[in-house]
């Protein structure tokens, strides 16, 4: 008796340790895949303060109230998106190169040029449905 209670006590950490390692393994063995983005979303939408105009964006870009362009915190940079004000029906083709305020509850916020183009200078804000078109640009 008192030889298998000796057995089992020096086996114990050796099967202990085979477990930890068969563990730990198989964690390294999942991959975290990543969460693709919806390919709709809805929200609403902000345009850029002019005190922007001539800065750097989140890729190095020399952000431009003149170009077509959009932060969005929730699609990749690069993604070119069409943007629908959901009041007036209008929409424009813009490509995200920046980020928002990580705080900032809005979905995209455009470039003047967007802006005006969807209808919503004077408000300010509209609320938009955006649509993840891809990375290659658009053909119209």
């Amino acid at each position: 008796m008192t030889l298998r209670i000796i057995i089992f006590l020096v086996a114990l950490p050796a099967l202990l340790m085979a477990d930890v390692y068969s563990q730990t393994s198989h964690k390294r063995d999942i991959v975290k895949k990543k969460k693709p983005a919806p390919h709709i979303l809805y929200g609403t939408a902000s345009y850029y303060a002019d005190k922007f105009n001539g800065r750097k964006t989140a890729n190095d870009e020399i952000f431009s109230q003149k170009k077509m362009t959009a932060a969005c915190n929730v699609l990749p940079m690069g993604t070119w998106i069409k943007v629908t004000n959901l009041k007036n029906k209008k929409s424009v083709i813009v490509r995200t190169n920046d980020r928002l305020h990580p705080r900032m509850k809005r979905i995209v916020d455009l470039s003047r040029m967007a802006a005006q183009q969807l209808g919503y200078i004077g408000s300010g804000l509209a609320r938009v449905k955006v649509e993840v078109l891809g990375k290659k640009k658009p053909t119209v």
